[in-house]
């Protein structure tokens, strides 16, 4: 089973190097597009040339994946097709991948299941290269918002293809709450100190901007993850306030569905993945996205820079794109998948998955969602006046320590 960590605590020194350089920055949230913010910048790979077809493939994919994003019921039946033997090193953070995946893969990694907050470490480093979306027939049928999304598209040039996301959500227990919250600010209450849990997780800084930006209009803040010093500064106050109301900063979605399970919290950031497993357990408790929005995590397939097997890396794309293969993997990990058509395949797979994970949401439910991207020196402003990743993560260790 997963482990259910998708972001590190270190960031990967040539990575940060690469960054701080760069000074780019994707553009924000849910919406499609992929320019904003990063007008100006050229990543290292941009003008790389794509395939037009898919040849015979090599024999061989080896993959960078979250554990368990290789099951053999939907690997076993894609090797048997291709010929393809799939070999997959699992990851237990981003920041793992991002390292693993330096100087383009190194000519042993054809791919990596890179979540948000490392997707621009690995354009803007080099270590991925654009793909020819022509060649994934299922890229139609994604949602729109994934389709091109800032995150792994920049300058028109898509640097993957997107899989599977999820929103960061707020779970509650419904003894403490007999209503759903409407505000995150349920997270910084007294009236719950020592109740609260949150993810141990430096892009969590991005939930409390998040907040802060409807909270507090005059902070400026437009966008969480393109912080001035000011903006981040006023943040990371209101973490060092809220860190007396933790119980537990979690690293494993375990930890927390057994403080919930326990009584020991009442109310915490989540995945659904929680909730539903909680619900399933017979435990009260319900999530929700509160009025402010939410953050939220996309996983995309990116190519390495130096892949050995191409081929192969492409019908893996074409594979992990069909309605069968995002439904079971949907339903295995508790994500909602990025092709539309597999909303019908998980219900029949397990009743009533397709709403569970908000698969059939309309469009204006995803958009409430800001989608990680890695916090990069340059704000959306064109200026290069912004926290980057690196001071995040030092200042998540003091916030925590």
């Amino acid at each position: 089973m997963k482990t259910w960590r998708r972001a590190g605590t270190l960031l990967a020194a040539a990575s940060a190097a690469v960054l701080v350089a760069a000074c780019g920055s994707s553009g924000g949230g849910g919406t499609s597009g992929g320019n904003s913010g990063t007008s100006g910048l050229t990543a290292p790979q941009a003008n790389t040339p794509v395939p037009t077809s898919v040849g015979k493939g090599e024999g061989k994919l080896n993959l960078i994946a979250w554990e368990g994003y290789a099951q053999p019921q939907w690997v076993k039946p894609f090797e048997q097709a291709t010929g393809c033997q799939v070999s997959a090193k699992y990851a237990g953070t981003s920041s793992e991948m991002v390292s693993l995946m330096a100087n383009g893969g190194g000519g042993q990694y054809d791919m990596v299941s890179a979540s948000g907050d490392a997707d621009l470490r690995l354009i803007y480093g080099g270590d991925v290269k654009p793909v020819n979306i022509n060649l994934i027939p299922q890229w139609k049928n994604f949602h729109p918002f994934l389709q091109n999304p800032p995150f792994n598209t920049i300058g028109g040039k898509h640097y993957g293809v997107s899989l599977q996301f999820g929103p960061n959500v707020l779970l509650y227990s419904k003894k403490a709450f007999p209503s759903a919250p409407t505000s995150w600010s349920v997270l910084y209450d007294k009236k719950y100190g020592g109740q609260v849990t949150v993810p141990n997780n430096p892009i969590q800084i991005a939930d409390a901007a998040l907040y802060l930006s409807k909270t507090q209009p005059s902070l400026g803040i437009s966008d969480p993850y393109e912080l001035t010093q000011p903006q981040f500064n006023a943040t990371v106050n209101l973490l060092k306030q809220q860190k007396p109301l933790i119980k537990k900063y979690w690293d494993l979605a375990s930890q927390e569905i057994s403080l919930f399970q326990s009584g020991t919290t009442v109310v915490g950031a989540a995945w659904p993945y929680q909730t539903n497993t909680l619900v399933a357990a017979g435990a009260k408790v319900a999530d929700t996205i509160p009025s402010q929005g939410a953050t939220g995590w996309a996983d995309t397939w990116m190519l390495a820079t130096k892949a050995p097997h191409p081929n192969c890396a492409y019908k893996w794309m074409q594979w992990a794109t069909t309605p069968k293969v995002q439904a079971q993997q949907a339903i295995f990990f508790g994500e909602t998948p990025a092709n539309k058509l597999a909303c019908p395949i998980m219900d029949k797979l397990q009743k009533g998955a397709c709403a569970a994970y908000h698969a059939n949401a309309s469009e204006a439910y995803f958009q409430t969602i800001k989608f990680w991207k890695t916090p990069l020196a340059q704000c959306g402003n064109g200026k290069s006046d912004c926290v980057p990743f690196q001071q995040w993560v030092t200042a998540w260790t003091q916030i925590t320590g």
